[in-house]
């Protein structure tokens, strides 16, 4: 089976995933279902392409293993952070203004929508499975492993820094500024991009992999400027009142040292 085919087989699987999650968050009354199922997914999109590809390569099980472990970690994390509680602010913000016309708008504005964008972000995934030359890695390949390992550990360390944070009762309105927090006001978020700029890197090493360079800009993209730190800041503003001297004195996305704030 062609790359081409193969990527089509993908989005429809993807697809007709997420038109079965639109239909448990219906009966539910709860589209947070949507964000717990985005590492899976690409769980999924890695099986099946693994399934599809016509020989696979050292590289091709490695970007299969990253991919899962990663994915399955992601699952995880949301999944406990989002026991016992009500759907997501941003979903109840767009059931309210959109009233009844929800249930149904929301297969194409959230489940549709988020899995058109995960099928995108997981091309290099498609490229680096797929393709069966060159067989051994390259140092493209030992490039994107390094990215991929820093990306990973700020993601998990950062997630876990944060997840204790929060469960002390003490800390209710404090900002956390320790740990990877000292260096970086999302290093979960700067942990997500670099981890995909190392996947795309071992795409790279393909022929025609530089090709899926815009899946890590749209990720990188979506976590700066879109769902993520621009978002996300917006209500942390108003919660917490020390977090502006917070913004004033650490870096918003790449790790740096602690600026004087005179």
């Amino acid at each position: 089976m062609t790359a081409v085919t193969a990527a089509l087989a993908g989005l429809g699987v993807i697809l007709a995933a997420q038109a079965v999650l639109w239909m448990m968050s219906v009966r539910r009354q709860d589209a947070s279902i949507a964000d717990i199922f985005w590492g899976p997914g690409f769980v999924l999109l890695a099986g099946l392409y693994a399934l599809l590809s016509p020989a696979l390569t050292v590289r091709s099980w490695l970007v299969a293993a990253l991919i899962t472990l990663w994915g399955m970690r992601l699952f995880l994390h949301i999944a406990q952070r989002s026991r016992g509680k009500d759907e997501d602010p941003r979903y109840r913000a767009m059931r309210a203004s959109q009233g009844e016309a929800f249930w149904w708008r929301s297969l194409f504005t959230v489940f549709w929508l988020q899995g058109a964008i995960l099928w995108f972000v997981a091309l290099p995934l498609l490229v680096a499975i797929h393709a069966a030359q060159p067989a051994a890695l390259t140092a493209l390949d030992g490039l994107g492993l390094v990215l991929f390992a820093v990306g990973f550990t700020f993601e998990a360390v950062g997630d876990r820094q944060l997840g204790r944070f929060r469960a002390d009762p003490a800390n209710r309105g404090r900002v956390l500024d320790s740990g990877l927090w000292r260096y970086t006001r999302h290093p979960n978020y700067f942990g997500d991009a670099t981890m995909w700029w190392g996947l795309y890197a071992m795409a790279a090493s393909t022929p025609w992999g530089w090709l899926t360079v815009l899946s890590p800009v749209l990720m990188t993209l979506l976590l700066m400027r879109v769902s993520g730190v621009t978002l996300l800041e917006e209500g942390l503003k108003a919660s917490k009142p020390g977090y502006g001297a917070y913004i004033a004195r650490t870096s918003a996305f790449v790790p740096w040292f602690p600026r004087d704030p005179r």
